[in-house]
């Protein structure tokens, strides 16, 4: 196969060019000598006219024939990226050392904007904030020359390539910087060199509780910053500008919590291995709102032991009633007592609300022992009056209209009861061996009428004192005076 190339002086026109190309062939396919006839012509016309075969390169012809060669607009993002770059000089210097290296400590003023106090947990002992943390400082490294004295801001991609303060929040056990919609890293940089780097931060830490007064108490808890690397020689960490360094926002409310204070300090914390760190606190204290467990716990517990009460106006032969009463009233408060616990930490120390919960109960508890002392005592009585009663003699009656009974000293009910209306005499043994025994004779008078209503009367009231117990009558004033002494008490203590 054959490849030809054409090389023309002026540009032919297409007609021309398919013309010679069709002569051309017929010709070399009777004569062999034409490929080095035309590799010559073309070697010699490459050589007379060099210029010529560059007119087919695009822009370049179309220039030298007079085209108007079109202007590229600038892009000035570009443009101003390589400014500022060229301003800051980033590329110049190693970032990977503190400003003032082998110099004196670099001051890192920090002021903190609290966002917002997301929860506190009792359970965990801990707490979580959001901040806006901010640090001001000053690199020569970044400074710029600038007429206007204008501060230039990037967001979190310069970071990467300049040094910043290591802070980090001691005893944290999480915290991330928000990246929704980029990451919350601005770095504002002045013509002098100073430095403003914020992000915002969302941190969980530890705060030691103390629960010794729960649900009645305060608690005070600590944000703590420091540099991880540089020690106090390197970097000193300093608030801004004292307690004005601190700002929260007016929304900020808990609902188990009152806010009362927010207030910083700042002290040196010491590490054997490394040595001394500047150490920042924000500290905050709460105070417990007590309505909720008035309404959840103190109330709920006073009505059951108010309920126990009732047990002391229901008659004594109700066993029943009395029981079941005093065994609910038990076990709610034994739920009551397993729900707080449930909702509090196991420290190994007695809480407020736990002296005022198990006294609770221990008034429930003694009301119940209350009735079985009362119900054991009438059943001891009860079985000493069976016995006098078995032990009476028979009747030794002479007349229709006498009875005579034999008691050791004692009556019972139904003795009472046979005895109204009957005048009582008393006439001696008939056994030397009873001395101890009497013989009441009873006989019918003519007043006997008169006399026995008077004596119905009295032993409706002697039943009704026999019913309830004298424990009972003592137990009604008792109780209710023990548990609001205890209640003074325990109020004005913990209050």
């Amino acid at each position: 196969m054959l490849r030809l190339v054409w090389t023309w002086t002026d540009r032919p026109s297409h007609t021309t060019f398919r013309t010679v190309h069709t002569k051309l062939i017929m010709r070399c396919r009777a004569e062999l000598f034409c490929v080095p006839l035309w590799l010559l012509l073309v070697t010699a016309d490459s050589k007379k006219q060099p210029s010529r075969v560059r007119r087919w390169t695009g822009a370049v012809d179309s220039h030298k024939h007079g085209a108007p060669l079109s202007k590229k607009t600038q892009d000035l993002t570009k443009t101003r990226k390589l400014k500022t770059e060229q301003l800051l000089r980033v590329d110049d210097h190693d970032f990977t050392m503190r400003p003032a290296f082998a110099g004196p400590a670099i001051p890192v003023g920090v002021d903190v904007q609290v966002e917002s106090l997301d929860s506190i947990s009792e359970v965990d002992m801990d707490f979580t904030m959001t901040l806006y943390l901010r640090h001001y400082w000053k690199d020569e490294r970044l400074s710029f020359p600038s007429t206007t004295n204008k501060s230039m801001t990037f967001d979190g991609r310069l970071v990467k390539k300049i040094w910043v303060p290591d802070v980090f929040f001691v005893h944290s056990k999480r915290s991330f910087i928000h990246d929704t919609t980029t990451d919350n890293i601005m770095l504002r940089v002045f013509p002098d060199g100073h430095v403003l780097y914020s992000l915002r931060v969302t941190v969980t830490a530890m705060c030691n509780m103390d629960f010794s007064r729960f649900p009645l108490d305060s608690q005070t808890c600590s944000l703590e910053l420091e540099s991880y690397a540089y020690t106090d020689e390197d970097l000193m960490l300093y608030w801004k500008n004292g307690d004005e360094s601190l700002k929260t926002d007016e929304r900020i409310s808990l609902s188990q919590f009152l806010i009362q204070k927010f207030h910083t300090t700042s002290r040196l914390a010491f590490y054997s291995s490394t040595g001394w760190y500047n150490r920042l606190y924000i500290n905050f204290t709460l105070r417990r709102h007590i309505f909720f467990f008035l309404l959840q716990t103190y109330f709920p517990a006073t009505l059951m032991v108010m309920l126990s009460w009732v047990s002391f106006w229901i008659d004594r032969r109700a066993v029943p009633a009395r029981v079941s009463l005093g065994i609910t009233t038990v076990l709610t408060m034994s739920t009551i007592i397993t729900g707080v616990n449930a909702s509090m930490p196991r420290v190994s120390y007695i809480k407020a609300v736990d002296i005022y919960l198990w006294v609770s109960f221990v008034f429930v508890f003694l009301s119940v022992l209350e009735y079985a002392a009362v119900n054991y005592l009438t059943t001891v009585q009860e079985r000493r009056e069976r016995k006098l009663r078995e032990k009476q003699l028979p009747c030794t009656c002479g007349m229709s209209h006498a009875r005579t009974m034999m008691l050791d000293g004692t009556y019972s009910e139904a003795d009472a009861n046979s005895l109204a209306g009957y005048t009582r005499t008393q006439v001696l043994p008939d056994e030397p061996e009873k001395q101890e025994r009497m013989v009441v004779h009873l006989s019918m008078s003519s007043e006997s009428t008169a006399t026995k209503k008077k004596g119905l009367k009295n032993y409706k009231g002697f039943k009704i004192i026999k019913n309830t117990h004298a424990i009972d009558k003592y137990s009604r004033m008792i109780f209710p005076g023990a548990y609001i002494f205890f209640n003074l008490i325990y109020w004005s203590v913990y209050c």
